[in-house]
């Protein structure tokens, strides 16, 4: 119960909002998004991009509004018209199709997932069978398997070592999904490990920058919160698991997509409030957010210590000369 104020109207509560430092958009996400606008400004509307080209509607439709058009499959796409691939990634065959259309391609592939692609047909090409520690179905594993000759066989547990068939128990490598960090990978490949001493893997300093930052944060800022409110869309990957770990802290954790997604009721008999991003989410969507907690109480906003983060990935080299 609010004791009132002087006037005799109820006080306002008070609510401790703490931001997650890093939070929202890693280099390879921005890469995209200006590889999508230099390409709209250089080579006019439309513009096609195969998929989202990051997991974010927000995104989406911003550039949608400048002149974007997003398509399923190349086939869609009208000859001759400038294509981007998404920060995902795309097999082999996607890359083959284009070309079969004459489509110009810019690619906005991560490079951190171009990296795991060379790894894994460096690890192919030695004879090894692949390994891949991901989810089945996401853009980035269909680009990935798509991009590796031999067999690659796909695993998201630790439980499924087990039932793994190979051929030569001495000839296997595993690489991961960019979305996952040390933290969610260590136990499928400590089991990887147990059953396979042979098999070999990228050092883990290898795995995403920006994924690890993100989850080292809500981690820690999780045990100091009552609740915790991560921004980001219901497909995205890394966003998810970001709300898992807080969760998995035994705090009552929440994904939403924007600020209209936000329940009051969440608030209830909350004194402390953390705020993270996935890393394909704006961050005025998040200041959007701060601004609606401001209509619900008086909001006394900090910053968590945490790591900056000053990465940046070169353009590709058709828009290279463009200023930012």
């Amino acid at each position: 119960m609010h004791q009132p104020a002087a006037n005799g109207s109820p006080a306002r509560r008070r609510l401790r909002v703490v931001l997650a430092q890093p939070r929202g958009f890693c280099a390879g996400v921005e890469r995209a998004i200006e590889i999508v606008e230099r390409a709209l400004e250089k080579y006019g509307p439309p513009i096609y991009v195969r998929h989202e080209i990051v997991h974010n509607r927000h995104v989406v439709e911003r550039l949608r509004a400048k002149g974007a058009r997003f398509v399923d499959e190349l086939d869609e796409i009208p000859p001759g018209s400038v294509t981007i691939f998404s920060a995902h990634g795309v097999s082999r065959a996607v890359e083959q199709s284009a070309e079969n259309r004459t489509l110009p391609v810019i690619d906005a592939t991560c490079p951190l997932v171009s990296k795991v692609h060379s790894e894994g047909q460096r690890y192919a090409a030695q004879g090894r069978e692949i390994i891949l520690i991901g989810h089945a179905g996401h853009p980035e594993i269909e680009g990935t398997m798509g991009r590796i000759d031999g067999k690659v066989h796909l695993i998201s547990k630790a439980e499924e070592v087990g039932n793994l068939r190979v051929s030569d128990p001495t000839k296997l490598a595993f690489i991961t999904q960019t979305t996952l960090s040390v933290d969610d990978t260590r136990a499928v490949i400590d089991a990887l490990k147990e059953r396979f001493p042979g098999i070999v893997g990228p050092d883990t300093k290898d795995i995403c920058y920006a994924t690890q930052n993100r989850q080292r944060a809500v981690r820690e800022l999780a045990s100091e919160v009552d609740v915790m409110l991560v921004v980001g869309a219901a497909n995205s990957s890394n966003s998810n698991r970001l709300r898992e770990i807080a969760a998995e802290q035994r705090v009552p954790s929440y994904l939403i997509a924007d600020a209209d997604a936000l329940d009051a009721r969440w608030l209830e008999g909350v004194s402390s409030i953390g705020i993270t991003a996935g890393a394909s989410a704006p961050e005025d969507l998040v200041q959007r957010l701060i601004e609606r907690l401001r209509q619900l109480a008086d909001v006394d906003l900090q910053m968590s210590p945490g790591i900056t983060e000053n990465v940046r990935f070169r353009m590709p080299a058709e828009l290279a000369e463009m200023s930012a």
